[in-house]
């Protein structure tokens, strides 16, 4: 609203720079965000409820690696309209989800190409499988304590 107040009263700054610029198109209220969060994250775990559901159609190892690898990325690119897209990356990277990305994005990939250069159903369902237990690692990393609970309550039950 200030950008549009700005130029209709003639006072545009030329000199503003990219960052600036590329702050004053993207920014967005906390209200839209959340909306947009909702709407992505639901339609990540549509296409992979969909996705499961294509599972057992016939020939429908393809669609289902598709649909499903396509949900979880939905899902993990929802969270950029929470904390923006940059901030995201730089916490996903982060020394301790470092192993947990690469792991989850590693799986994401290996499904698809299991699917279409390799012809490989089961490897494909097994990436899937992996693709679940990393995006759920993933996702405990931003709950403080619960990969050392989950740890803790696995090493007791083994033992």
């Amino acid at each position: 609203m200030e950008k549009l107040r700005r130029v209709l009263s003639g006072a545009e700054d030329e000199e503003q720079g990219l960052t600036a610029q590329v702050l004053d198109a993207t920014s967005l209220s906390f209200g839209t965000r959340v909306k947009w969060f909702a709407i992505c994250f639901a339609a990540g775990i549509l296409c992979s409820i969909l996705g499961t559901g294509l599972l057992f159609l016939p020939n429908g190892t393809k669609l289902f690696a598709v649909f499903y690898t396509l949900g979880n990325l939905a899902a993990l690119f929802s969270t950029c309209f929470l904390m923006g897209p940059v901030k995201q990356i730089k916490r996903m990277f982060e020394p301790n989800r470092l192993i947990a990305t690469i792991v989850m994005l590693l799986c994401l990939a290996l499904t698809l190409c299991a699917v279409f250069w390799w012809h490989k159903k089961g490897l494909a369902i097994i990436f899937c499988i992996l693709q679940f237990l990393a995006m759920t690692w993933y996702s405990l990393s931003y709950i403080p304590f619960a990969r050392d609970a989950i740890i803790k309550c696995c090493t007791t039950c083994l033992n």
